[in-house]
């Protein structure tokens, strides 16, 4: 059921996958590739198969109707297949005896929710590569942008845009191989009967999941998985890594558009982050979106974890917790990911902002430079000792530390103008930023051409 704030937490191509009509659809697809498989077989008549099959078009079915009698069911696939079978009859009477042969009602939905998966990873994985993308132009372009970093909320020593940007790629990179993963292995055929033996069909049980599978171009397990939801939680837990990276990125953007920072910020665009009472606000929506998915995710990551000990060869209720969770995992991660792709596609990054907070501190921001410079006349814990007392002093008096330091015999016995000077030059402290950016991109490269 679509909602008022569905544009605004989901409302990605992620969607789509996981309407009703789509699931529903999701399941006649496996009704009918099981007819195919089946008649290919000779398990049911020739002919059977396509009789069954004209009639797989959720578009033939009321919604409504199917939710009222899930409510009775206990599943969508029960009122489903009696549903489906009816309409069959009523154009072949003989092919409607063969609807639905050999299966039960969770071979329908799990097979059907896993072509609605492969769907969805697919699209998620475009998205995540998207970012990418744009998170590598970003670490190129700046990796040698000298900007503050932060430790515990407080300045703490130079750093580059470049490489902030790239620890982002990087995490975005594993997340989307977690997803990639988990996707994969969740590509399998459910297909086990009522007890996951295929009685029904005797001694043609295994041929029919092969065909099945083969009819839907996914992988046979070793076995029926009905009370096994491990791969399923997998890509669950995938997708939650998904959104805290997100999340990681979007907290990092928002501090950085702070009106007493402004670093960086969301491209602007007209009716975006304004407010209601103060024209002049450019709040940070799409972070504020991301952020949100990266605290819904979690919780329902976590119920798909407590639903995983299920009641011996099929569960209750365990089973029934994944069929809403699942899916709002995507679609709250689908939505994450779309607002993120398109901030970082289009991110104003200010470079001149970024050097003049370099200068608040008036020098404090490079102590542990000016700790090493001297540290090497004076041993390590002499220099900070002696520039942690001139910080003091640099307060208190409210100077410069490059004054304060100007004026000590200790460090003028040591350091030149020009070498103090040098020591309190953010540009000349970026230690291996840049070389951990070109590692960070080649490393990305190098995983693309494997």
């Amino acid at each position: 059921m679509s909602g008022m704030l569905d544009p605004l937490f989901r409302g990605s191509p992620v969607d789509a996958v996981f309407t009703d009509t789509a699931t529903v659809q999701g399941m006649l697809d496996v009704e009918a590739a099981l007819a195919r498989a089946e008649a290919g077989l000779g398990v049911i008549p020739p002919g059977a198969d396509a009789a069954i099959a004209a009639q797989c078009q959720a578009g033939h079915f009321d919604l409504d109707a199917l939710a009222q009698s899930a409510a009775k069911a206990g599943n969508t696939a029960i009122p489903l297949v009696k549903a489906l079978t009816a309409r069959v009859a009523a154009a072949d009477r003989d092919a409607s005896r063969f609807v639905h042969w050999g299966a039960t009602s969770q071979d329908v939905m799990d097979t059907g929710l896993v072509l609605q998966i492969r769907q969805a990873v697919a699209l998620v994985d475009n998205d995540l590569g998207a970012l990418e993308g744009h998170l590598a132009r970003l670490a190129k372009d700046h990796a040698e942008t000298p900007l503050a970093a932060r430790t515990w909320m407080q300045q703490a020593l130079p750093t580059t845009f470049g490489l902030k940007a790239a620890g982002w790629m990087a995490a975005v990179g594993r997340a989307r191989r977690a997803v990639a993963a988990a996707g994969h292995d969740c590509r399998v055929v459910q297909f086990g009967g009522a007890a996951g033996t295929l009685a029904a069909l005797g001694e043609r049980g295994l041929e029919v999941a092969a065909a099945l599978a083969h009819e839907l171009d996914l992988a046979l397990p070793d076995l029926p998985w009905h009370g096994h939801r491990d791969r399923l939680v997998a890509l669950g837990a995938a997708l939650g890594l998904v959104a805290g990276v997100l999340g990681k990125m979007a907290r990092d953007l928002s501090l950085l558009m702070q009106t007493e920072v402004g670093e960086a910020f969301e491209p602007a665009e007209a009716g975006k982050g304004g407010s209601s009472a103060m024209p002049h606000k450019r709040n940070p929506v799409a972070c504020a979106v991301a952020l949100s998915a990266a605290n819904r995710v979690p919780p329902l990551v976590a119920t798909l974890f407590a639903a995983m000990p299920q009641e011996q060869e099929r569960g209750l209720g365990g089973w029934h917790a994944e069929w809403e969770t699942l899916p709002e995992i995507f679609r709250l991660v689908g939505g994450s990911l779309g607002v993120m792709v398109g901030t970082m596609a289009g991110l104003e990054v200010d470079a001149a902002r970024m050097r003049a907070n370099l200068e608040i501190t008036r020098g404090l921001l490079m102590s542990e430079s000016v700790v090493m410079a001297l540290g090497e006349a004076l041993g390590r814990g002499p220099a900070h000792s002696l520039v942690e007392k001139a910080s003091r002093q640099a307060v208190t008096e409210g100077r410069s530390l490059g004054d304060v330091l100007a004026t000590l015999p200790e460090v003028t016995a040591h350091l030149s103008p020009q070498q103090l000077a040098a020591a309190l030059e953010p540009a000349h402290y970026l230690g291996m930023a840049p070389h951990f950016v070109a590692r960070a991109l080649a490393a990305r490269t190098s995983s693309r051409d494997a």
